[in-house]
């Protein structure tokens, strides 16, 4: 059953509290609500993409020591194919991001609005979802990098005995998994907020038959 027709029964009944307004004049607050919040939705992707370029070349530009690592861990193809489908993906969210922006605040017709309500949706949970893994992915990698390219560290880890290994071990897992805790409670607040306010505005389009 197409999702317009779900408030078919309910606008027949009158006993909405939509039955004080008329159809338009609902469809045309949700369509400026939804667009207005993917907006916001379009700025925070932006902010973040800055956020991720100063975390990135700020330590590079103005400390001699981590230039040194950065330059020593961009010999390394994994890292280097990594830090660019990292930026790919935050570009192509921010991109994504514009395109929903532009057609919601374009559209005139609820089931398209609709639609892209579902597709913002659907590209801020794929993404969140992308970078739980890569927080997920990136510690254990890192302590590789560190163990391959910083030769005091690879000899005291050499030197562990099974204990400490484990022990490592150990904490290589507690410190991923804070780290991954943090990242979904940060996105979750971020994120969730306007998400459920997105989400409203579909219910509210579902109710309505313009």
């Amino acid at each position: 059953m197409d999702e317009l027709e779900l408030l078919k029964k309910d606008w027949k009944k009158g006993t909405s509290d939509y039955s004080k307004f008329s159809g338009s004049d609902i469809y045309t607050m949700l369509h400026k609500k939804s667009s207005s919040i993917v907006k916001t939705l379009f700025y925070i992707s932006v902010a973040e993409l800055v956020f991720w370029i100063l975390i990135s070349y700020v330590p590079y530009v103005f400390s001699d020591s981590m230039r040194e690592r950065l330059e020593s861990s961009y010999e390394n193809p994994l890292f280097v194919g990594l830090s660019v489908l990292g930026f790919l993906v935050i570009f192509l969210f921010v991109y994504l991001l514009y395109k929903s922006h532009k057609s919601i605040s374009t559209t005139d017709n609820a089931k398209k609005l609709m639609e892209s309500i579902l597709r913002t949706r659907k590209v801020i949970k794929y993404y969140v979802i992308y970078n739980l893994v890569m927080i997920f992915i990136s510690i254990p990698l890192s302590l590789y990098f560190e163990f391959n390219q910083n030769a005091e560290f690879h000899d005291q880890v050499a030197s562990f005995d099974s204990k400490q290994m484990i022990m490592l071990y150990a904490i290589v897992i507690l410190v991923t998994a804070v780290f991954v805790i943090v990242i979904w409670l940060f996105y979750k607040l971020l994120y969730g907020i306007l998400l459920k306010r997105l989400n409203r505005n579909y219910d509210e389009l579902k109710k309505l038959e313009v």
